[in-house]
């Protein structure tokens, strides 16, 4: 009886062992990130002067600093809310043209393959064929906002 318990004990953990390796193989579709982690952690008060463009939809302001990510950030106010991006292409490796910029009012542009995305969306229109990364905006009642990952 002893033994049949084993068997069965050993057997389980075996399957246990192969299902978390092949849980690991996922398919990644080809698609690399080398978008560096980063802490971001900004607060920026929209009643500032600095920030008016933030009070109407489709305005949008650069943020910089040590905790604004690696090349900054793209804040947009949209019809709901606002949305936070990072300026790194989010597709290909960081490299001298791939700091992402405002173009018009209406996109997000990357000069190193000319990829766009729409501002208040995000989505990829050219090239691209992914959003740029976004981290959470949160807005408290003075108008302060909060951009963290």
């Amino acid at each position: 009886m002893k033994q049949l318990i084993k068997t069965i004990l050993n057997k389980v953990i075996l399957v246990c062992v192969f299902a978390s390796l092949f849980q690991g193989c996922n398919s990644d579709d080809g698609v690399v990130s080398c978008v560096p982690n980063t802490i971001v952690n900004v607060s920026i008060n929209i009643n500032l002067p600095l920030y008016s463009n933030l009070n109407n939809p489709g305005g949008w302001v650069y943020i910089e600093g040590a905790t604004a990510g690696s090349r900054g950030l793209i804040v947009v106010r949209t019809a709901s809310g606002f949305k936070a991006y990072d300026r790194n292409a989010p597709h290909i490796c960081p490299g001298a043209e791939t700091t992402l910029y405002v173009k018009n009012d209406i996109s997000i542009v990357c000069d190193a393959d000319n990829s766009e995305w729409i501002l208040l969306t995000g989505q990829p229109t050219k090239v691209a064929n992914r959003a740029p990364r976004t981290y959470q905006v949160y807005v408290n009642a003075n108008g302060t906002l909060t951009i963290t990952n």
